[in-house]
């Protein structure tokens, strides 16, 4: 994950204090709100790592037809990972 769970818990602290303040969201209970914003903020930023993961796992299977054909492992890394955010609906 780029970032440390410190600054998405950061984050998730000030994306609720300004929802509160601009009265778009009402809650009883926000440390709960900045918990649940927090948790979903890193699950969001944590797919990117997992699909990273899969593309490593994918391009290891193939490794040996794209060393015969001279393919380029960023090149590929990037298309992969792009066929999978599109698979994964997911905005990367």
């Amino acid at each position: 994950m780029i970032f440390s769970k410190d600054y998405v818990g950061y984050l998730a602290r000030q994306t609720v204090k300004h929802l509160i303040a601009e009265k778009m969201i009402q809650t009883e209970k926000p440390a709960l709100l900045d918990e649940r914003v927090s948790t979903a903020m890193i699950e969001e930023l944590a797919l990117e790592d997992r699909i990273n993961d899969e593309v490593r796992v994918i391009l290891e299977a193939f490794q040996e037809d794209m060393r015969k054909t001279g393919a380029s492992y960023p090149e590929m890394f990037k298309k992969v990972k792009n066929e999978l955010a599109r698979k994964y609906k997911a905005v990367l």
